[in-house]
């Protein structure tokens, strides 16, 4: 097999299904806010989130997130992410965003700015941007419940699906307390993902599938701890969606410790992602070439991921069609 190139990689019309927008915040971005509202760091900007565990990384995001604290700063925040996407080739991603995060914005006021921020971004020409908005494991059950009402009274087309994140070893165990949410966001037609065996172990994994009734699981690569969760990811063909550079930095002392070889070999589907590229300074040109490296990829491999992720994406099927046209026509000349 012959590698892919820097160049071929770069050129690859992409999809990614796990990118958080709150991980997207560039250096810069942050100084400019915290001068702003008059907030000192609580490390220089450029370290802000050189921490070594998910407690500390998820209070970071907490305080960067709740510098944003009106409508056209957030809209510009979803812009941003927007045009690095565009650099990366990126045609289409599907961007988790959590409201307990964004501490200065209500729900409505959150997600009506970045709808509007990607409406812009695709009269720009740099792609299309959809949203999933999270809820946080630690919330209440009727917490998960009155945001999956709040999405059906919005109908923000931009909202594709549900996800849910969070420190899993924190808050123990979930998947029987949002079981109810997740129902509902099926029955309104909601595309449903999780977090899960990331921080929790295969049994996160088991939840996801069983109780809320996900079809992908971002994360997920703990699921071959257990054989009983590993049958359940092949038999329901779940979609995995991996951040190799994330997990390494939280799961992995390095990459030849992590799964994912066991996971193809298996034959579980997955896809690659970068989860918060900015937070840890990655990109998803990078992650694709990592992949390509550690598993012995060529071009041929890097394109069949992304009809992959094509594949397990929440948008319409003619969206899923045109998505497939465009990687076919650009990979055939």
């Amino acid at each position: 097999m012959t590698p892919p190139s820097g160049e071929q990689i770069r050129a690859l019309p992409k999809v990614e299904l796990h990118v958080h927008l709150e991980g997207t915040f560039r250096p810069e971005r942050v100084a400019e806010l915290a001068t702003l509202v008059g907030e000192a760091p609580p490390r220089p900007v450029d370290q802000l989130f050189d921490v070594d565990n998910l407690a500390d990384f998820l209070d970071t995001l907490d305080w960067v997130c709740g510098l944003v604290r009106d409508e056209p700063t957030a809209e510009q925040v979803a812009h941003d992410f927007a045009a690095y996407a565009h650099d990366q080739g990126i045609l289409y991603a599907e961007v988790i965003v959590n409201p307990t995060h964004w501490s200065g914005l209500s729900t409505e006021e959150l997600f009506s700015a970045c709808a509007q921020g990607f409406d812009r971004a695709e009269a720009d020409g740099l792609g299309d941007f959809r949203l999933l908005p999270s809820v946080l494991r630690q919330q209440t059950e009727q917490e998960a419940r009155q945001l999956v009402a709040w999405i059906e009274g919005a109908a923000l087309d931009r909202i594709v699906g549900l996800s849910i994140d969070g420190n899993e070893a924190a808050a123990g165990r979930t998947g029987p307390r949002f079981a109810s949410a997740y129902a509902e966001a099926g029955r309104i037609g909601l595309g449903r993902t999780a977090h899960a065996g990331e921080s929790s172990g295969a049994e996160g994994v088991r939840d996801a599938i069983e109780l809320l009734g996900v079809s992908r699981i971002d994360h997920g690569v703990r699921c071959g701890e257990d054989p009983t969760a590993l049958a359940l990811v092949l038999e329901h063909d779940i979609t995995l969606n991996v951040c190799l550079t994330s997990n390494c930095t939280l799961l992995y002392p390095n990459l030849d410790s992590h799964p994912i070889r066991d996971l193809a070999d298996a034959g579980v589907r997955f896809t690659i992602n970068t989860d918060d590229p900015e937070t840890l300074g990655i990109t998803l040109c990078g992650e694709l070439q990592l992949a390509a490296d550690h598993l012995g990829w060529d071009l041929g491999d890097l394109i069949a991921a992304q009809h992959r992720a094509i594949d397990a994406a929440f948008c319409s099927e003619v969206d899923k069609d045109a998505l497939r046209r465009r990687l076919d026509q650009t990979v055939g000349t």
